[in-house]
Parts: structure tokens; sequence; C-alpha cells
């Protein structure tokens, strides 16, 4: 691997999980940054002992608000990309060989994951959810993008620099893939599998849905 790429895991009562997703990070050679949105157990304590740079909100703030202090943490740093996973282990280690590898062979600014070439397991609240949103994004983006709700994504650094973020919630993932679009950067998509167990989603599949299409209406009539 050419490229300096760190991985950045928003977490929020993740210590069940938070050790062991840091070690395989760090086994594969990446480093790791946590942001730990004011969890009430020992995910921060966890995530440190795993050998991950730890950054606390002292209170809840939201996935946006720490997916930005991550952002912002990283691009000060000589890193080329970044890619964002998920502290609960929906997201599989051995996919980071494909960011790498694509953005290694193509350069895009963006690469998604994609959970849709194989959905077996998905919720189907989820999988209607995602369509319709994956559907949306792609209109206002101008460019197809196949899984428009997967955290599991790369950004290179360039990006972050260039694009004004404001959202403190889920829509954070949205507003990146559409403000990044209309600076003429390029999204591409790397399969990827995820892993469902016992968690929970903390998106509300009705009123962050509805939040998520007056977000992408707006944003349809700014320039």
């Amino acid at each position: 691997m050419n490229s300096k790429i760190c991985i950045l895991i928003p977490a929020h009562n993740e210590a069940r999980t938070i050790g062991d997703v840091v070690r395989a990070v760090r086994a594969k050679g990446f480093d790791a940054v946590v942001v730990d949105d004011g969890s009430a157990d020992q995910s921060a304590s966890l995530a440190k002992a795993a050998g991950a740079t730890v950054l606390v909100n002292f209170k809840n703030q939201g996935k946006g608000f720490s997916l930005q202090r991550g952002f912002d943490y990283i691009i000060s740093r000589d890193y080329d990309a970044l890619i964002t996973m998920d502290a609960d282990g929906q997201h599989a280690i051995e996919d980071l060989d494909g960011f790498v590898a694509l953005f290694e062979a193509e350069r895009p600014d963006i690469i998604c994951g994609n959970r849709m070439t194989d959905h077996r397991g998905m919720p189907w609240v989820r999988l209607v959810t995602n369509k319709i949103m994956s559907g949306l994004i792609s209109l206002v983006c101008r460019q197809k993008v196949y899984d428009s709700q997967c955290g599991y994504r790369l950004i290179r650094a360039e990006v972050l620099r260039n694009v004004e973020l404001s959202s403190s919630a889920f829509e954070i993932e949205s507003e990146v893939l559409i403000k990044s679009s209309k600076k003429n950067y390029r999204i591409a998509s790397v399969p990827v599998k995820t892993i469902y167990g016992a968690e929970v989603s903390k998106i509300n599949p009705f009123f962050d849905t509805a939040r998520f299409i007056i977000y992408i209406v707006r944003e349809m009539f700014v320039r």
C-alpha cells in the first residue's frame, strides 16, 4: 500500500465490540482514530487500549458531529485519505483491501461501500429505505450511488479540505456525497459485506428517512 490511509471509527456505547474492531484495523497496518460520542460505558478506554487515537465528546453530540471532529483531526495530518467504518463489528475488516485496491488503481475521490450486490440478511425496512434514498441521492449528485447510506466508505483528504459540512446527525453521509458532487468530485463503489448480529440500528427508519428527504429536496435547489 503506497497511500497513507487512516481509519475513522465513530463510537457510542460500543464497549462490546470496539476493542476487537480497533485491533483488527491495527493488525492490517492502519492507524485508527476513534471518536467516542459521550459513551456511558468503557468504549473510549477500550479503544485506546487496543491501539487507537481516541477523541472524546463529553456528551452525546451525534454521528455527524463525531465524524466532522474526526475529519478535522485526520486531514490536519499527512494522510491521503480516510476510511469510515462502524464500531459495532458490522463492517468486514477484509473489505478494507477492496477500498485500498480501487483507490490506488483509479484514484476516485470517494468510494462508497455497496451492500446491494448481496443484500441477503438486510432487514426489509432498511433495504427499501436505502433504495429510495440512493435513487434520490444519485439524482441530486448526477452520478450513480448504489448504496448511499453505507457508512463504510473512503474519502480523499482533499475532498474534506474543500467541502464545508454542517450536519450533526446521520444525514452527514448524504451531505458528503451531495456537496462533493457539486464540486465535481468523482464517486465510485466497491462491494462490501455487512455482518448482521444482535445490534439495533440507531437510525429511526421513518423519522430519519423523512429528515433525509427534506434535506435532499432542499439541496436540490442549492448550487
